[in-house]
């Protein structure tokens, strides 16, 4: 079998004092544990990124360059599946009543992520498929890091500077230092503190728009997993493609990164909106308020995976103060938002789905020519 050589993402999810954990507790208990953490980093990584195989404590995936046209996305896939991973470890510890050491010594347990951007490509050997390549090396080798030494951080996320670069992202605030290897030289290293990015995550304030206190709801079904719906939703490029006869455009980003406070444009014909996020959750919901003229709106979009583990439902939830009655105001902002303003109906989500379904296809065509002739995919 005749193997090319791909270009993308090598991500390290390692769950961090499994060792010490596993030596000091119930075997039985401890792998049920590992078990539930283990299937929760699969169902949050997985599908946006293709599982190379379990290690042990770690799971190692990766995805091939076309998949992230915006690499801000797997920045955000990284902090959200941390946010997930905490929880559940604070929902495991709550939820038992046993009193053995595996239980006790969950805390003890955390996450560490590695990211690197370079070459592999796919062994097959007797049916088992396995990337290897200099790259893969150095993905691994970068388990054995001094930033815990350096930080004192116990979860942490660690982006080489190739990912970085190749993901358009500098990370503000990070931690960067040289790593050496033998064999593999030096590599600069840019670290997160995910504890830091957890209670700021988790402490921000909530703002989400309920569908009870709405004066409009719209629900829509892709056929996505709810990465790549967030991007198309939340790319100002991207939205500029599905929404009818309008250009969106940055306005701001505070500390170089998509979150509350940053601020968008929209030109729409002779008329503008100024968006500014209120709430940003990646993945879960975003909240934003929008001024198009004199009215200001408030809307809050909402994903749900579906049960298939492929698709994503969206609930929009808008309300516009007009000062009328619920119901006088309800009926005229559908009106003005799905008929008059064409902002959000059914054309506009049909346009959408159109769309990303073209991007997956693409994206799964420049993979198989990837693969199939060692061509670097550069879109």
């Amino acid at each position: 079998m005749e193997t090319k050589t791909q270009h993308g993402y090598l991500v390290l999810a390692d769950i961090s004092g499994y060792t010490s954990y596993l030596a000091g507790t119930e075997l039985a208990h401890s792998q049920e544990v590992l078990t539930e953490l283990l299937e929760l980093l699969l169902r949050r990584l997985t599908p946006t990124l293709t599982l190379s195989k379990l290690e042990g404590d770690a799971v190692f995936a990766y995805a091939p360059e076309a998949r992230f046209s915006r690499g801000e996305v797997l920045l955000e896939l990284v902090e959200a599946t941390y946010v997930a991973f905490r929880d559940r470890l604070e929902g495991i510890r709550r939820r038992t009543t046993c009193a053995c050491n595996a239980c006790r010594e969950i805390p003890k347990l955390d996450l560490k992520f590695l990211t690197h951007h370079g070459e592999y490509f796919v062994q097959s050997v007797s049916g088992i498929h396995e990337l290897v390549g200099t790259d893969v090396n150095l993905a691994h080798r970068l388990l054995k890091n001094h930033v815990a030494e350096a930080t004192g951080w116990r979860a942490y996320a660690l982006f080489t500077e190739a990912g970085l670069k190749r993901m358009g992202l500098s990370l503000e605030g990070a931690h960067v230092q040289p790593e050496a290897y033998e064999h593999l030289g030096e590599v600069q290293t840019h670290t997160l503190n995910l504890h830091a990015r957890y209670d700021a995550i988790t402490e921000a304030r909530r703002v989400f728009l309920p569908a009870e206190e709405a004066d409009l709801v719209l629900t829509h079904d892709f056929a996505a997993p709810p990465p790549v719906v967030w991007d198309w939703l939340n790319d100002p490029y991207k939205r500029t493609q599905w929404m009818v006869d309008r250009a969106w455009s940055v306005t701001a980003r505070p500390g170089g990164r998509t979150g509350a406070g940053a601020r968008n444009h929209c030109a729409h014909g002779k008329d503008t909106t100024h968006e500014t996020i209120l709430d940003w959750r990646p993945f879960d919901y975003v909240t934003v308020e929008q001024r198009p003229g004199n009215l200001i709106m408030t809307e809050t979009v909402q994903l749900e995976p579906l049960p298939d583990g492929r698709g994503t439902r969206v609930n929009t939830h808008i309300k516009v103060p007009t000062g009328l009655p619920a119901f006088l105001n309800r009926p005229l902002v559908t009106l003005i938002v799905t008929r008059i303003g064409r902002y959000k109906n059914d054309e506009v989500f049909a346009n959408l789905a159109r769309l990303m379904a073209e991007e997956q296809a693409a994206v799964e065509t420049a993979e198989l020519t990837a693969a199939a002739t060692g061509t670097p995919i550069t879109g």
